[in-house]
């Protein structure tokens, strides 16, 4: 990989950061590699951003266009007010098409984790011609795997009071953005986690995206009738699917990687020593594993054949 690199011109190595408007919402995205190489469209989680993207993303430039946007209310993205955006994950995979449309992607892996799993594949289903591979890492999609730390969202849902969603509003702190990157991963692991993930997003929150975010968690509610939707999809398209993931996650532990198992058995699962936020703790592992499986999936060459 290492001599990969070195030879390739050092400005598709290096991150771009641009921005592009999408319906009249500014929305900031980076990107890397040369334009006319494969793409991976890169759909970010809660509570972060495309900056979960950014050693991920020149580790594969030089043999693929990686693209990541940050949604509307998220990173460096416009936050426009809820009657010109609906901030649901229905809103957010229309966001997401048209901002795939605006950069004239029309065929690209799909690296789905956390919040981005939920958008990513609802864009998958709207246009399946359009997906080359998934990448999954840490997304869940299977009810009967969610992890014990689902159970308090499962008792707001069941008992939404405004006592309950204070409790959800609280999460959305800076203490609670460190417990989601931290807060679960074994001791040794924390160090190797840069507190910039959590001090950034919460220095770009605001009130109005603290209510987006309490919005959000309630509407997971509404993904869990997507979930048959999204395996149905899997079942029906069977797309080259490399599985990475954490067990270490309170909401998406082992079992949930391997459920994906059974409406895709051909997929590959790789099972880190890592929680929900792998990319930072064995990024080295994710890169060598996904250049394996995009090259025989996703490569320039298999583009063209």
């Amino acid at each position: 990989m290492n001599a990969a690199l070195r030879d390739k011109p050092a400005r598709h190595l290096a991150l771009r950061h641009r921005y592009v408007e999408i319906d009249g919402v500014r929305t900031f995205y980076r990107e890397a590699g040369s334009e006319d190489a494969p793409v991976i469209l890169l759909p970010h989680g809660y509570p972060c951003s495309s900056y979960q993207f950014r050693n991920f993303m020149p580790a594969l430039a030089d043999r693929w266009r990686l693209v990541a946007p940050d949604f509307p209310g998220f990173g460096y993205s416009d936050t426009p007010a809820p009657a010109r955006f609906g901030y649901t994950f229905d809103a957010y995979a229309e966001f997401l098409d048209r901002f795939a449309t605006a950069l004239k992607l029309e065929r690209y892996a799909l690296y789905l984790h956390d919040y981005g799993s939920q958008i990513g594949l609802r864009l998958a289903i709207r246009a399946p011609e359009r997906v080359a591979a998934l990448i999954i890492q840490n997304g869940d999609i299977y009810e009967d795997e969610l992890g014990p730390k689902y159970q308090g969202l499962k008792d707001y849902w069941a008992h939404p009071t405004l006592q309950a969603r204070a409790k959800l509003a609280d999460a959305v702190s800076e203490g609670g953005f460190r417990d989601e990157f931290i807060g679960e991963i074994d001791k040794r692991l924390v160090e190797r986690m840069p507190p910039d993930l959590w001090k950034l997003s919460w220095s770009l929150m605001t009130p109005q995206r603290q209510e987006i975010m309490v919005g959000l968690m309630e509407g997971l509610q509404e993904n869990l009738a997507w979930f048959p939707k999204y395996q149905a999809y899997l079942r029906e398209h069977r797309p080259p699917t490399l599985i990475v993931w954490g067990p270490q996650d309170g909401y998406m532990p082992e079992g949930a990687a391997r459920a994906y198992l059974r409406d895709l058995p051909d997929a590959e699962l790789h099972l880190l020593d890592g929680g929900h936020w792998a990319l930072e703790t064995h990024l080295a592992e994710i890169v060598a594993l996904a250049r394996d499986f995009l090259g025989r999936t996703h490569s320039k060459s298999e583009s063209c054949s």
